[in-house]
């Protein structure tokens, strides 16, 4: 089944492409999501007027990106977690805090849908964050989480 895509969607594509998915998958999950629509001749045609308007803006994006890039690679964030026995996290830093933590550092606003973890952070310690900021440009950081300062009874 053809659908359009809304948004960006992981292994699937980006917002205003055309992709082919089954219709289990489009019926029960993008659409009612929306993150696609059913793809017809009209919608079509907007696809194609977004590509044009799509690639005028792509040279400035990239750029963008870059400087994006760079500025994040001078960041370093820092995460101050709760923990328990044996310095485990209670919970885990999810993709909009590691995006808080860089606004607060002094980096650029970040999306947390573009976060790149490295799996489920529920441990302290230094981790590599990877950033997808443009389909040819991607950004890198470190995250530091340490402990709160634990109070005595």
């Amino acid at each position: 089944m053809k659908v359009i895509l809304n948004n960006e969607v992981s292994n699937l594509g980006s917002a205003g492409e055309v992709v082919e998915v089954r219709p289990g998958y489009a019926r029960n999950y993008l659409v009612p999501q929306g993150l696609a629509v059913a793809w017809t001749k009209g919608g079509q045609k907007a696809v194609d007027q977004l590509r044009r308007g799509r690639h005028a803006r792509a040279i400035n994006d990239f750029e963008k990106a870059k400087e994006v890039a760079e500025k994040l690679k001078k960041t370093d964030a820092h995460i101050i977690a709760r923990v328990g026995e044996n310095d485990r996290l209670f919970g885990s830093v999810t993709a909009a805090d590691v995006a808080d933590a860089v606004k607060r550092a002094g980096g650029p606003e970040i999306d947390r849908r573009r976060l790149v973890l490295p799996g489920t952070i529920k441990a302290l310690g230094t981790y590599d964050i990877q950033i997808r900021l443009h389909p040819e440009v991607t950004g890198r950081f470190k995250l530091q989480v340490t402990p709160a300062k634990r109070t005595k009874k």
